[in-house]
């Protein structure tokens, strides 16, 4: 194989294709990346067994053929390259090794067998649909940050999609939830997408996922019983969903909290991230106390003292003290679009409900902690 392709385009290649590929792994090939040089392109392969990414860009083929390299050492060998250089990758059939050149830069790099590299699953897909490109991302983005990582509710690492229906209209609903957290985000129902069953996909691959789609304006979905496939542009993702059932999560979002603070988001966030710098790293709880027209924030800790803080508030019921970790608040807050927000309370025990002015399709629940 020799291929010569400018220093940007294999670089988009292998930013992607490196963040499949594990760092530690029992099999060797897949530590590398199978690439495909053929007809004026070079195609890369990275997997985990797990997730499956395969990319093309235009190239300057030269003579045809597959190699594969280790991922990561040629991800940092072309991100160190300067900018607006030609690499070169070729390997001759009676060595070993395959070389990389750039300038008078040479690298000559380990290669394994292509034969050897596992083959993109072609099973059939039951249902396919597109959907625009920012929906999509809108639906990730609002609900990622609440996805566990523990590894015993395994079903609760991933991002759960179904639809919806409401009446007359049908949505798309991304919903993800560690046990102290729900974040639930609805979408218009993308043509060819009613009557998907629901789905887990796993942490990794919504965050590939989500680097995939950036800056494009349409993705193409399909799915089976036990994957998805992404394509947009020259990319193509494929991913293994989690076997396993979503909790009713419906059962933790209350219907009827009575007490309501309408906060302002940017002021809010600004005051929990000033009183949680007391707040101690294990709990990272804080205390918010309401009262008419105001709030105040508070944080003890007897290692690094006390912190306090107060903000106004639209909040006319009866004073009120609840708990949160702090870190959550943040997180949440970070994905709140407009300038206001509302916190509707039942009472210090029972979960909080979170309504977003900017965006009505999101909502978010926090269970409250003891402080």
């Amino acid at each position: 194989m020799q291929v010569s392709i400018e220093r940007t385009s294999l670089l988009s290649l292998l930013n992607h294709a490196q963040n499949v590929v594990e760092r530690r792994t029992t099999i060797p090939i897949l530590g590398n990346v199978r690439m495909d040089a053929a007809e004026g392109r070079l195609g890369l392969i990275a997997t985990d067994l797990e997730l499956t990414i395969h990319e093309t860009a235009p190239a300057e083929v030269l003579r045809a053929g597959a190699l594969t390299l280790p991922a990561h050492t040629l991800f940092d060998v072309v991100r160190k390259l300067p900018d607006g250089t030609t690499v070169q990758i070729g390997k001759d059939p009676e060595r070993s090794e395959a070389t990389v050149t750039a300038g008078r830069t040479v690298f000559d790099l380990p290669t394994l067998p292509a034969a050897d590299f596992p083959s993109m699953n072609t099973e059939s897909f039951e249902r396919s649909f597109k959907m625009q490109a920012k929906d999509l991302a809108r639906l990730i983005d609002k609900a990622r940050f609440a996805m566990s990582t523990e590894e015993a509710r395994y079903y609760l690492n991933g991002l759960h999609f179904h639809t919806v229906e409401q009446g007359a209209t049908s949505v798309l609903r991304a919903v993800a939830t560690d046990g102290h957290r729900l974040a639930k985000v609805e979408a218009p129902l993308p043509e060819g997408a009613a009557g998907m069953p629901p789905i887990i996909v796993p942490r990794k691959a919504v965050g590939e996922i989500r680097k995939l789609i950036d800056g494009a304006e349409e993705v193409h979905l399909s799915l089976s019983a036990s994957k998805i496939q992404l394509r947009v542009g020259d990319a193509q993702l494929v991913s293994r969903l989690i076997d396993g059932t979503f909790p009713d999560y419906e059962r933790v979002i209350p219907q009827s909290n009575d007490k309501r603070c309408t906060l302002d988001t940017q002021a809010f966030a600004k005051a929990v991230d000033r009183v949680a710098t007391i707040a101690t790293e294990k709990t990272r709880a804080i205390k918010l106390s309401l009262a008419s027209g105001r709030l105040t924030l508070t944080a003890i800790s007897s290692e690094t003292g006390r912190g306090q803080d107060e903000i106004d508030c639209g909040y006319a019921d009866t004073p009120l003290e609840i708990g949160f970790n702090a870190r959550y608040v943040l997180e949440m807050l970070s994905q709140i679009s407009g300038d206001t927000l509302d916190l509707e309370i039942a009472s210090p025990s029972a979960p909080t409900l979170v309504r977003d002015s900017g965006d009505g399709g999101v909502v978010y629940v926090l269970m409250p902690m003891r402080v």
